[in-house]
């Protein structure tokens, strides 16, 4: 298996992102499921995630034509549309971050984990945001431990810990040089 990392071009492959996202959203998985191999938590409509990707594109990883990973690129321009992330980014302006690209969310297909797939996608994706920004920034639900041992595993660093909407977010941080 051959795994190629791409960015997204066509509304079939964005179709295939929200298929692959829609079974890994929190609410779509068992709570064992969640523990082990982690979950998504927002969710996208084709339009939202067009226009995102007319601005910065995603990261996909295919497997021949097969959609198997992908990392959503979103610009600070959509701060305002996602109301999940809204907090996320009163934090990055209160800790002073510039000159980012953020993460929206990640995730790989439950047949191809463990394969190296969600360092290819950050690898990629580092690669697509530099010399243009500095960093690549995410939050990750911090009771989503496996997301975070992965993303701390790739090299991602802790900028903080916050409160919102009800629960606890780890604000992170990748260097794309």
């Amino acid at each position: 298996m051959k795994i190629h990392y791409t960015t997204a071009k066509t509304t079939d492959e964005l179709e295939r992102i929200l298929s692959l996202q829609k079974m890994n959203l929190k609410s779509a998985v068992s709570s064992d499921e969640m523990e082990q191999e982690g979950f998504v938590t927002v969710h996208h409509d084709l339009d939202l995630l067009t226009r995102m990707n007319d601005a910065c594109p995603h990261i996909i990883a295919k497997d021949n034509d097969l959609v198997v990973g992908y990392a959503l690129s979103m610009t600070q321009d959509f701060k305002y549309e996602i109301s999940v992330l809204r907090p996320m980014f009163t934090e990055l302006e209160e800790n002073k971050i510039q000159n980012y690209i953020t993460m929206g969310q990640i995730c790989v297909a439950k047949t191809h984990r463990k394969q190296g797939i969600f360092r290819g996608l950050y690898e990629a994706m580092k690669k697509a945001s530099y010399p243009t920004y500095d960093a690549i920034i995410t939050e990750v639900d911090a009771t989503n431990r496996r997301s975070l041992g992965a993303h701390y595993a790739v090299g991602f660093e802790k900028i903080c810990t916050y409160h919102s909407l009800g629960q606890d977010w780890e604000l992170i941080s990748l260097k794309t040089s």
